[in-house]
């Protein structure tokens, strides 16, 4: 799996249509709809389900609806939700349930900071099972006889991961392999015997090792520089399998066979297949692809070689599928780019399901809601850009809307088909949104998301000015009210537009965005450190040389540049991109008397996952662009800084 630096601002997914010029809205005429406020938007439930109970009559569900992420359960034939935990700070998500029993399995990090610990809660409370301080913790999978489950820990250098197992009858834990090489450990086999290591060599690359932890002999799995993930062992350990992109544009999967080492390829798409394994057993194999931004899954009856046909559901795409412990049941996951997902059980034998979740504030209409549409443009060297396009309903000829250029995070992100509340927010209200997947963007092979190795700033930027041009064409858009939005890598995106290209934007919104790129890549997390090679790489090394170009493209030092209206917003327990990050980037732009506004949340990481945080922050965008880009200059804010309490769980 290719690895991303920052984590991208909402996934988002969507329908598959090939446009290079207008599309075709040209001739549509506005439709008056219901405009709904920022509380009713984030009232929409993220829940998701995290898997059956020993004896699949409950389902264990993790949901915000309480404000933060907390545990419920709910009868696998739907009903009620019942609390498991109810913490009122610190987010809650859910592994699963014991295989045998129900106990059950979660992690909790501090607000954001990505240190994860891992917790039991039984019928006489919670438990901590991992190092209370400073050790990060993640849990890998359950054994196959479900008494014991591996976790990675960073309990011995605070560097790398080792891989441990942890027995459930007395939770005492043993190293099973210390990680000393720096390399990420991928799989084992069931018997222990094999280990699957991999070794970023860049961004995109990687080398995938097999050892035999018996005779310690170590073997390179590919050949040449490519993309190689390790997906399962067979269901009888006599091979293994891996995706991998060698002498390919897309991700194919491999077949290994550990005892005469040969290898075969047993499935190609035309896109990347990015995850490919068996179920418990073994009745099911299972595969996930992403086909032009779109996650498509499917599941194959081993034994009959026939595919399982999963029922249409509301005329919506099913995106994950989870088996339950014996095969006989699985949990779909449901949704749409303007339909938020929702959780079914499905049973394989009856082919009856049931709807667990729904998620979708009951004020909020579903046709008022927008489809996505997948268009490509040309860029200023004619490459061709995939890109996602919202148009609002209320939006024609005559009712020309403003627009927003939407940037997905990574570097190597890539925005794709999936209900996202802010981004229909700010469409309900009237703006135009292209999610641009500019070169280096991942999903259209490893040629275009190599284009932006160590030319970040440069060619990445160009195409999304290219998607302003296209913007402007749209004779529903007007074109002088563009403006640029982006999170992570996006928020870096949006001021390197603002300082580099000053004019070419209207507005910007920065949301947790680098802009120092000497300092991030020297105070990435440590845990990260098998992959800092590679991402010195991609970005450069800020030891070497390179700091030149570095600086060059950190729009921290060309903040004399910025004429045009900014907002920015922060959590301070970011670990990825540092809090000073933000306050120095809007001290730099406060000197040329452009307005500027600072939201922040001291209880946010990297990502803003309470709802009244949600609710503050996306609520101040709008405020922003009604000022800014709009014009309704009475809605411009201040500076926000929130606090909630750190404690409780």
């Amino acid at each position: 799996m290719r690895k991303f630096l920052i984590i991208s601002l909402g996934i988002l997914l969507f329908y598959s249509c090939k446009q290079d010029k207008k599309v075709d809205t040209d001739t549509a005429k506005a439709i008056d709809i219901e405009q709904y406020s920022i509380e009713q938007f984030m009232d929409i439930e993220n829940a998701f389900a995290n898997g059956f109970s020993s004896d699949k009559s409950k389902v264990l569900m993790t949901s915000n609806r309480s404000g933060i992420y907390n545990m419920y359960t709910v009868p696998s034939k739907g009903g009620e939700f019942t609390p498991v935990t109810q913490s009122d700070s610190a987010s809650v998500y859910g592994i699963s349930y014991f295989p045998e029993d129900d106990r059950i399995l979660f992690r909790m990090d501090g607000n954001g900071d990505e240190i994860f610990k891992l917790f039991v809660k039984d019928s006489s409370g919670i438990k901590r099972l991992t190092p209370e301080k400073n050790v990060r913790a993640l849990f890998r999978r359950w054994a196959k006889d479900g008494k014991s489950f591996f976790y990675g820990s960073n309990e011995r250098d605070p560097k790398y991961m080792d891989h441990y197992e942890m027995d459930i009858s007395n939770f005492e834990s043993k190293v099973i392999y210390e990680n000393k090489e720096g390399m990420d450990l991928s799989g084992m086999s069931e018997d222990k015997k094999f280990i699957i290591l991999e070794k970023s060599i860049n961004t995109n690359d990687s080398d995938l090792f097999l050892l035999n932890t018996e005779t310690k002999e170590q073997i390179k799995i590919n050949d040449g520089l490519s993309n190689n993930s390790f997906q399962d062992f067979s269901p009888d350990g006599t091979s293994f399998y891996y995706t991998t992109d060698e002498n390919a544009e897309f991700s194919y999967v491999v077949k290994y066979n550990l005892s005469d080492k040969t290898k075969e390829k047993i499935l190609e798409k035309k896109w990347d297949i990015n995850y490919f394994y068996f179920t418990r057993n073994g009745k099911y194999q299972v595969n996930y692809a992403n086909e032009d931004a779109k996650t498509t899954v499917d599941a194959l009856n081993i034994k009959e070689n026939a595919p399982i046909e999963f029922p249409s559901i509301e005329n919506k795409d099913v995106n994950r599928i989870q088996f339950s412990w014996d095969e006989s049941m699985a949990i779909l996951n449901v949704g749409s780019s303007n339909a938020p997902s929702n959780s079914y059980t499905y049973d394989l034998n009856t082919k009856e399901y049931f709807k667990l979740t729904d998620v979708l504030n009951k004020d909020i209409d579903e046709n008022n809601l927008v489809a996505a549409q997948v268009i490509r443009f040309s860029s200023f060297d004619s490459l061709e850009i995939p890109a996602i396009y919202y148009l609002p309903k209320q939006a024609s000829e005559k009712n020309k809307v403003p627009a927003l250029v939407w940037v997905h995070g990574g570097p190597g992100g890539q925005s794709t088909q999936r209900y996202n509340s802010t981004i229909q927010y700010l469409i309900n209200h009237g703006y135009a949104i292209l999610a641009v997947n500019n070169r280096g963007s991942s999903g259209y092979g490893k040629t275009f998301y190599k284009m932006d190795d160590q030319n970040h700033g440069d060619k990445d930027l160009k195409d999304c000015i290219s998607g302003k041009d296209w913007l402007s064409t749209q004779n529903e858009i007007d074109p002088n009210k563009i403006g640029i939005i982006g999170g992570s890598y996006g928020g870096y995106m949006t001021m390197a537009a603002l300082t580099y290209a000053p004019d070419e934007f209207e507005v910007g919104v920065n949301i947790f965005g680098v802009t120092n790129w000497m300092r991030t890549l020297k105070s990435i997390p440590p845990w990260w450190e098998s992959f800092k090679d590679a991402l010195y790489k991609e970005m450069g090394d800020p030891n070497t040389e390179d700091s030149i170009r570095l600086k060059k493209i950190s729009p921290l030092f060309h903040t004399e540049n910025v004429k045009k209206p900014l907002i920015v917003l922060q959590g301070a327990k970011d670990p990825r991109v540092l809090k000073i990050e933000s306050d120095e980037i809007v001290e730099g732009v406060r000197k040329n008397g452009v307005p500027v506004e600072y939201v922040l949340f001291e209880d946010e990481g990297h990502g803003f996952v309470k709802k009244e945080n949600q609710i503050k922050a996306y609520g101040q965008i709008l405020k922003f662009l009604d000022a800014h880009l709009k014009g309704e200059k009475n809605k411009a804010t201040n500076d926000v800084k929130t606090k909630t309490s750190d404690t409780g769980s």
